[in-house]
């Protein structure tokens, strides 16, 4: 994830709906074959944020899409599309962060989590992978919403996971590649509850699907702790991990159905290597 490591005052812009107007969002049929966003448990559908006035769930940007949940004011996941063939190698130079007007403000955890401490405004959709297109500009800003963010530890946010998502761009600028990528928390009863009222996940997920040189499909899912990371939210050193894991896995911790992606996963393949410790990129198993 990209991340924002300056703990201090930033700057908020507002903005209304009508903004949001020409924003495709996550497309489905973006590879091959369709690859539908998740769906989200009966059990859970009551927490899905709705957007003003609307029967609608799905948050649209430019080349991505978040939906969002109540209870926890975080996202239950994001679904970014990536051209490995356009990628804009856009530097950064926002430094202001928005909330998104078309659903409830209280919906959306804001800078207050964020003040006098080391958690970073860790972007779910990494601020690159949407930057394509004839409006990658408006993609790169996008990315800057708190609906778009998840409150990690600086260590997770700036290592190891980061390492991931840099070896997933890479080989999707390198071998021109279009790649979905699924992201979001793990949302637990017995996280953090940070200043009174925010609870902060200890676990993040990510599901990757890819169109393979040989044309074939290849979907993997990763899982990083920063349980060890946190204590009372005094941070302490402590050793973080990521995982390559079964999709089945990600379904049963986050309680979404995704589909066949299952069949096309490498794991699943794999009895002996239900969960695979990834330390170095030839650890990922494609």
């Amino acid at each position: 994830m990209d991340t924002d490591i300056y703990n201090k005052e930033i700057k908020i812009i507002e903005l209304d709906s009508d903004t949001y107007e020409n924003r495709n969002g996550y497309d489905p049929s973006f590879l091959e074959q369709e690859v539908l966003r998740p769906s989200i448990s009966d059990t859970l559908i009551d927490d899905v944020v709705k957007l003003k006035n609307s029967n609608k769930e799905e948050l649209k940007y430019t080349n991505f899409s978040v939906v969002m949940s109540k209870s926890r004011g975080l996202a239950f996941y994001t679904a970014v599309n990536i051209d490995g063939s356009k990628l804009e190698p856009l530097d950064r130079n926002n430094d202001a962060w928005y909330y998104d007007p078309r659903i409830e403000k209280k919906f959306q955890y804001g800078p207050e989590v964020y003040f006098n401490n080391d958690l970073d405004r860790g972007h779910l959709v990494r601020r690159l992978d949407p930057v394509w297109g004839p409006n990658f500009k408006e993609a790169n800003e996008d990315t800057f919403h708190f609906s778009n963010c998840s409150p990690q530890h600086k260590n997770l946010n700036q290592k190891t996971w980061l390492g991931l998502e840099d070896y997933i761009l890479r080989n999707s600028d390198l071998y021109n590649l279009k790649v979905n990528v699924f992201t979001g928390p793990i949302f637990n009863e017995n996280d953090l509850l940070y200043r009174g009222k925010y609870l902060i996940p200890f676990e993040f997920w990510k599901v990757v699907t890819i169109i393979k040189t040989d044309g074939s499909i290849s979907s993997t899912a990763y899982l990083q702790t920063q349980k060890q990371l946190i204590e009372n939210l005094k941070f302490i050193f402590g050793e973080y991990k990521t995982y390559q894991v079964s999709i089945t896995k990600i379904e049963s911790l986050t309680k979404m159905n995704f589909g066949y992606l299952r069949e096309f996963d490498p794991l699943s393949k794999r009895k002996a290597i239900p969960i695979n410790l990834i330390n170095t990129e030839s650890d990922i198993i494609l």
